[in-house]
């Protein structure tokens, strides 16, 4: 077949819809079986000494958690994936298959709370030195390099500013001295941006949040390059990680209706932080999806959407306790500190304290998930935070 006659490519709608599922392996059913099991059996001790058996035990993964692997590394166009029982596990997983002791790291300032907790406490203790960079440091970060830097820990853009980075501009130099970019592509998923496409080594998602989408699961995924792939299944083996099947089953379910979902989210974001914009209470919205905010060049070249989780600030005459009012007066939004599944949910930010090694000044801030209820209701609720917070 000539390739002008070659299957037009599906689109990711359809391929979400079918990517994982093998039903002429199970009888027809549509879903994969959730497969509770620990032990496998052999047939003979042939067959267990070669290893040759699909499955030798559970921890190694089942056809549930290969389903979902599968579905993910198809969705990265990855050369594998594998899960986590929590986004920071995913994290985990990532930075120790990609750092050993001695080594450096590079650390994005505006990272994940939990994630620098981990390269504080653990990896610094492990003998892996740690430095974090501003930013919006962009390819100016090969000043930063050493010797015995081996990875770079990126997240675009951070999930309390909200800071883009130049992600090809940093792969372009950590791959010129053999280092591997890790990226927590959380926020946009693969499906908004990908990571992988973009010299990404290792994509983690916290599946916690929009993979799952309806908040009754805790799942992280880590996607390799085939650079990174091996370290990556050689550690994942090692620490012994393993999700519940029931979980595995969830994020399956989340993981059909991912892109109609976040089409959704992104459209009521856009709408919620437009009309914030004009709120006299707001100083800055921080939405990369705005054409207002620093970062938005960045994110109109190598993204292709945007989720619904943003920040806004309050003028400077706004106090960090009257901000707590403003939360207090929500019904519609719930106080919490995730965020990717169908509610909308807020919770209070002290700008001065999300970034530590190059600190950015900031009023009291908000940060917002718009979830799937009317955008009508969502600003009634917001309506009424601002005149408790005028009160």
């Amino acid at each position: 077949m000539s390739s002008s006659e070659k299957t037009p490519a599906k689109g990711l709608a359809t391929r979400l819809a079918h990517m994982g599922r093998y039903p002429k392996e199970f009888h027809g059913f549509v879903n994969p079986p959730v497969v509770h099991a620990s032990t496998v059996l052999f047939p003979d001790t042939k067959t267990m000494l070669s290893g040759a058996q699909t499955y030798h035990y559970a921890r190694r993964g089942n056809p549930t958690t290969n389903a979902l692997e599968d579905a993910v590394a198809e969705l990265e166009g990855a050369h594998g994936a594998h899960l986590a029982p929590s986004g920071l596990g995913a994290v985990s997983l990532a930075l120790l298959s990609a750092v050993s002791s001695g080594d450096h790291l590079l650390v994005t300032d505006s990272v994940y709370g939990p994630t620098r907790n981990l390269a504080e406490k653990m990896l610094k203790r492990m003998g892996v030195e740690v430095d974090y960079y501003d930013p919006a440091i962009g390819a100016g970060i090969a000043e930063l390099f050493k010797p015995n830097t081996r990875a770079v820990m990126t997240e675009a853009p951070g999930s309390l500013t909200f800071e883009m980075q130049d992600l090809p501009a940093i792969v372009e130099v950590a791959h010129a001295r053999d280092a591997l970019v890790v990226m927590d592509n959380t926020w946009a998923t693969p499906v908004y941006f990908d990571a992988i496409g973009h010299g990404v080594d290792l994509s983690v998602q916290a599946g916690t949040k929009y993979l799952v989408g309806h908040s009754d699961a805790m799942l992280g995924t880590v996607a390799a390059s085939e650079r990174a792939w091996e370290r990556l299944d050689e550690t994942y083996g090692a620490l012994g990680m393993h999700v519940a099947p029931d979980d595995v089953y969830l994020g399956l379910r989340g993981l059909r209706t991912l892109k109609v979902r976040l089409e959704r989210h992104m459209e009521s974001g856009l709408e919620i932080a437009r009309w914030l914009e004009g709120r006299p209470e707001v100083s800055r919205v921080r939405h990369p999806g705005l054409e207002s905010d620093p970062g938005h060049a960045l994110w109109a070249r190598d993204f292709t959407g945007a989720s619904g989780l943003f920040a806004f600030d309050f003028t400077g005459d706004v106090t960090f306790e009257q901000s707590c009012a403003f939360l207090d007066a929500l019904e519609l939004f719930g106080l919490g500190y995730s965020w990717g599944g169908f509610e909308s949910l807020a919770i209070p930010v002290r700008l001065k304290g999300a970034r530590t090694a190059t600190p950015v000044p900031g009023n009291a801030s908000i940060r917002l998930h718009i979830g799937l209820e009317d955008t009508a209701d969502i600003r009634a609720d917001l309506e009424a935070g601002f005149a408790a917070l005028r009160g």
